[in-house]
């Protein structure tokens, strides 16, 4: 083979490599400077992470429900602060990679802190039911407006009146209406016939509500006090709903009715109901 033949091929081998070498330099780079991703957000749960590490999983106003690392937030002197608080109102900031399933948070700026009511034992009972349910209905990179208004308002509520009934129970009817599993309120699922003043009946395992001729044993009532403070729910805000005293069978009734259908549709007890007697 001629010098000028090998010399020809010398060049071309160099060309490549430095071609792979610009490629893989350039990639490098995109990696490096790849823009972090913003939203407002919702914290809605944290796990510890190795040593120094949290796993959190937020709902983003204009994300949807993403699982991230907090790199360091176990360290005592960390950046994140308070902000990683379980329904803490944040500005947040992340790096997504299409190869990895959890995002790497970088920083989180704490716009609305509920501290006083998550300090309280009861109250953040409360919190802890709104929390794991957010936590289990909503699918992953879904954005869901109606879902982050809804936490917030709740939250804000539990906070500014010292209370958790009112707001849990608007909280879990508004949960089960936004996910489409809210029976009909004025006639039985079986014959059809109003219930007018009538007590309805509903069960765990079957889905609508019974009249008194048509339910089985075990199921429980939800009076007509009840299906009326649903219509209230309806149409109007929390923060306008002044909750008295006569309320508190009915919103206890609407409450718990609205967690059997949430556990039915999740096909699993909720860890956080049971505390719910002791708060």
């Amino acid at each position: 083979m001629g010098a000028r033949v090998v010399f020809t091929i010398a060049l071309r081998v160099r060309a490549l490599r430095t071609v792979g070498s610009s490629l893989s330099g350039a990639a490098s780079a995109r990696r490096l400077l790849m823009p972090a991703r913003e939203t407002e957000a919702i914290i809605l749960k944290t796990f510890p992470l190795g040593e120094a590490d949290r796993l959190v999983s937020f709902l983003g106003r204009s994300s949807g429900r993403v699982r991230g690392v907090a790199a360091g937030a176990r360290r005592l002197n960390n950046r994140y602060g308070s902000t990683l608080e379980v329904l803490s109102h944040v500005q947040i900031w992340y790096v997504e990679k299409e190869t990895r399933e959890l995002v790497r948070i970088q920083q989180a700026e704490l716009l609305e802190s509920f501290h006083q009511a998550q300090s309280n034992y009861s109250l953040s009972t409360g919190l802890a039911v709104i929390s794991e349910i957010s936590e289990l209905i909503l699918p992953e990179h879904e954005v869901s407006e109606a879902m982050f208004r809804l936490i917030l308002l709740a939250t804000r509520e539990v906070e500014r009146s010292g209370d958790w009934a009112l707001p849990l129970s608007y909280f879990v009817f508004w949960t089960v209406r936004l996910g489409g599993w809210l029976p009909r309120f004025d006639r039985c699922v079986a014959c059809d016939r109003p219930f007018g003043a009538k007590a309805a009946f509903y069960d765990a395992h079957q889905s609508g509500l019974f009249c008194e001729k048509c339910r089985r044993g075990g199921i429980k009532p939800l009076h007509v006090e009840a299906r009326n403070l649903a219509e209230r729910f309806t149409g109007e805000r929390l923060d306008r709903i002044e909750y008295e005293k006569s309320m508190q069978p009915s919103v206890k009734q609407l409450r718990e009715a609205g967690l059997v259908w949430i556990e039915n549709h999740l096909e699993r007890r909720l860890a956080t109901r049971e505390l719910l007697e002791t708060a």
